[in-house]
């Protein structure tokens, strides 16, 4: 079975796996195995120092630039080194990752400006005759990550260092099936950005694993094109009931309601007093140093998603403190909204949430009355419909900050229907979004399906059992 190490794109593991089916066939073709070191010269570690991104020197190469395959120069930093020509990068150099969690990663550098690379990185340099391509071949195969993962095993902080990488036992063969392999992992890394080049013939003992990589890439695509379609499914689901609620309340104020609905303020759907909208406490009545690691709870903006509250607090305040700010409390059927970040993201508030917890400065309460407009159904307008983005972005225009207030809010123009009717809506939105909970729960039981099947896929391929 493939051992996977860190985290790795699809294109990636195609790329690993038909490194890993040739290796194995040189291996089981009896191929002279020998040390990295007879390959390679010594080994050399970077230079410490810190970063900088002002030009002060040579870029200075780390592990974090070591990316998607290559090393994005325009973002690499730099750095003061007085002699940085023991350090300089060259064309065919080799640089592993020797700690942390990508140990054993490596980079074939093809091209370079003028850069040196840091110490948590080894450079190697393939001796004469020995193609680099072929090296780095192998270091993308099972074949040297078993290897890796056994230098791991027992160490804190993962680490491989330069004795231990030249010991790694590398498969021996001539220049030209060397250069051979080069060619045709070097054809199924550019298939995997896009590329339709045929795959090239391989020399003998591997021709037959041409084949088997060429179905690997397929059987992978397939997997992910079901994978695409299931996401592209549940993404046209879920635009349906944001639509469906669009088709029922985005009205101009100068469009024809229909019969029972009427327009009104949402100041008019609240309850007739001072609890009806608060905006939160922070910043005025309740200063930091009252934050407590325990006591009445304060809700913060993490807990509020889109029709959907998130349990959990981070802050809270004492008993005491909380009954000097009881207008700010929160009861059940409570709206909460958000003033700032994702403006006007809300949920209602649950039942069972004991002791009531009170609102931090960046939400906003709305405690409806019930008999006029129900909190569930208004939470799906500020969360699903346009009404709310068309308030805000004319209200927010030339603000640095988008954000909303109690005065925004109060104005803010509602088609209101009949109360049956809301209940209804209601009614029929739950539906959809059962329906569309329910794909994502078989969506999700399939992507771990279609997780296991690649390995298992692979498995069989390194067997032979294609």
């Amino acid at each position: 079975m493939l051992k996977l190490t860190f985290k790795q794109t699809q294109a990636e593991v195609i790329v690993r796996a038909a490194s890993t089916i040739i290796f194995n066939t040189l291996n089981r073709a009896g191929y002279p195995i020998v040390a990295l070191s007879e390959l390679a010269d010594n080994p050399q570690y970077g230079f410490t120092a810190s970063a900088s991104f002002e030009q002060v020197g040579a870029k200075f190469v780390r592990i974090t630039d070591l990316k998607d395959g290559g090393i994005k120069w325009d973002t690499v930093p730099y750095c003061k080194c007085d002699q940085p020509e023991k350090y300089l990068i060259y064309p065919n150099d080799i640089l592993f990752a020797r700690t942390g969690a990508t140990t054993g990663k490596t980079h074939l550098v093809k091209e370079a400006p003028y850069a040196i690379f840091a110490s948590y990185l080894i450079r190697i340099r393939p001796k004469p005759l020995v193609d680099p391509e072929y090296l780095y071949s192998f270091f993308q195969s099972d074949a040297y990550w078993t290897q890796i993962l056994d230098e791991k095993e027992g160490s804190a902080q993962p680490n491989v260092n330069g004795q231990k990488l030249m010991n790694i036992l590398v498969p021996m063969v001539g220049s030209e099936i060397q250069s051979a392999i080069s060619n045709f992992l070097e054809v199924v890394r550019n298939r995997q950005d896009g590329s339709f080049e045929e795959l090239p013939e391989l020399p003998p003992p591997m021709k037959e694993q041409r084949r088997i990589v060429a179905r690997v890439e397929e059987l992978a695509g397939k997997i992910e094109e079901v994978r695409s379609l299931r996401k592209e499914a549940l993404e046209e689901t879920e635009v349906l009931v944001s639509s469906s609620l669009s088709q029922i309340f985005d009205y101009q104020i100068s469009d024809k309601l229909p019969n029972g609905w009427k327009w009104k303020a949402l100041g008019e759907l609240l309850l007739n007093n001072k609890e009806g909208m608060t905006t939160g406490p922070f910043g005025t009545l309740l200063q930091k140093s009252e934050i407590q690691s325990e006591g009445v709870p304060v809700l913060g903006i993490a807990n509020v998603q889109a029709n959907r509250f998130v349990p959990g607090f981070i802050d809270y305040v004492s008993p005491w403190k909380a009954q000097t700010l009881s207008s700010y409390k929160l009861q059940p059927d409570d709206i909460v909204i958000a003033r700032s970040g994702t403006v006007g993201r809300s949920c209602v508030v649950p039942l069972g949430l004991e002791p009531a917890p009170i609102i931090s400065t960046n939400l906003i309460k709305l405690r409806l009355d019930k008999q006029t407009f129900l909190p569930e159904l208004l939470c799906r307008l500020f969360n699903g419909s346009r009404l709310i983005e068309r308030h805000k972005d004319s209200e927010c225009r030339g603000s640095t900050r988008s954000f909303f207030t109690q005065t925004i809010l109060l104005r803010l123009k509602i088609p209101v229907p009949p109360i049956p009717e809301q209940c209804r809506i209601v009614a029929y939105l739950d539906e959809l979004q059962a329906k569309v909970n329910t794909m994502k729960r078989h969506r999700e039981e399939a992507m771990k399906e279609l997780d296991a099947l690649l390995p298992s896929i692979l498995d069989k391929a390194f067997k032979g059992e294609l």
